[in-house]
């Protein structure tokens, strides 16, 4: 059994997929890019800025589904450009100062719309 997660405070999809499904106490969050729900747009193309609008997606998608950060196993990072990591990395460990998720990050060749970062995140109850 699987439940869709959809909430209007994080961007809705652009495509065919779902912001998130939980099945059997697991929340499969879609890859986040930096959109401001509100305008439906990227307002930044500063790194530290988008990676913080990312953060604040996965925030209300969580929360849509009663789950926090503390929840988080694995989080999955594509990078629009790997000299961005550092940046990025400043804002992640914020959200995650300790008992931190397994992740991995990536460089693509590209992201949608632009963006220099999408987080894909993993939770568990």
């Amino acid at each position: 059994m699987k439940t869709i997660i959809s909430t209007t405070s994080a961007p809705a999809a652009i495509g065919p997929y779902s912001q998130a499904v939980e099945a059997n106490g697991i929340l499969f969050i879609s890859g986040q890019l930096p959109i401001n729900p509100s305008t439906g747009k990227i307002e930044t193309n500063n790194i530290t800025d988008q990676t913080e609008q990312v953060f604040a997606n996965i925030k209300a998608i969580l929360a849509a589904a009663g789950y926090g950060f503390d929840h988080v196993v694995k989080s999955s990072v594509f990078l629009g450009d790997i000299t961005d990591f550092v940046s990025m990395n400043d804002v992640y460990k914020r959200f995650y100062q300790s008992d931190c998720p397994a992740r991995s990050a990536y460089a693509v060749k590209e992201l949608p719309l632009g963006a220099l970062v999408e987080i894909e995140t993993i939770a568990i109850k």
